[in-house]
């Protein structure tokens, strides 16, 4: 029969002071300065279209909630082999739109991981090489924007006028797609300016046979 004293003595309560009250508060602090230092590393490399600051936040909380779950994991073997088969079940349904977020999940929680496991120089010297080399190519960009110029001609004569005007304006041109129907050629041309002069746009749509040209920013980033 068990009675009041065995209670204090059950393996539940032993496992309170498994890890102590200075290492979780030392762990949740640098978890949580690290876990800001990415996040203010994200806000400073994002060149998505939307910002979403709930990812950022996410990024903060992850990196704390992974030196939880390790130092749980660290401090007792039976539990490490339950917390496996618990987070074997979980599915994050969410869509990385951009790649680069997946950089910035995996540096989360390694972080978490290697803080829970007691390395804190690894991780504070670690996140500030990270970051640096993250802030330096992330936001360099190159000389020449590359940009799209959308071409509609009602003949192959007019498609050929236009494009050696189009040369005479630009440092490369590449023919992306062309798309021909019966009295209409429509081309997808990657160009790099000389300038930031684009009246030769108006000068293209002025060619006889050339119904519009259209101008588009563009990121260099393409499929195929």
């Amino acid at each position: 029969m068990t009675n009041f004293s065995d209670i204090f003595k059950s393996s539940f309560l032993e496992n309170a002071a498994s890890v102590s009250i200075l290492d979780m508060a030392l762990a949740l602090i640098l978890a949580f300065g690290i876990g800001m230092f990415i996040f203010l590393v994200y806000r400073k490399t994002y060149s998505g279209v939307m910002y979403s600051s709930s990812f950022g936040v996410t990024l903060v909380a992850l990196t704390m909630i992974t030196t939880v779950v390790i130092l749980a994991v660290t401090s007792n073997v039976v539990l490490s082999l339950g917390m496996v088969g618990a987070l074997s079940i979980v599915r994050f349904r969410t869509a990385i739109k951009e790649p680069l977020d997946i950089a910035f999940l995996f540096w989360a929680i390694a972080v978490g991981i290697v803080l829970a496991a007691g390395m804190i120089p690894l991780a504070v010297i670690g996140s500030v090489v990270i970051g640096m080399i993250l802030l330096v190519f992330v936001n360099r960009k190159p000389h020449v924007n590359p940009n799209i110029i959308v071409l509609r001609c009602s003949g192959h004569e007019s498609e050929l006028a236009a494009q050696q005007l189009l040369r005479q304006h630009v440092t490369r041109c590449a023919v992306k797609s062309k798309t021909a129907e019966k009295g209409s050629v429509e081309l997808n041309l990657e160009v790099r300016l000389k300038s930031e002069n684009t009246d030769f746009i108006n000068a293209l749509s002025d060619i006889p046979g050339v119904v519009s040209a259209v101008l588009v920013s563009y990121n260099g980033e393409y499929m195929g």
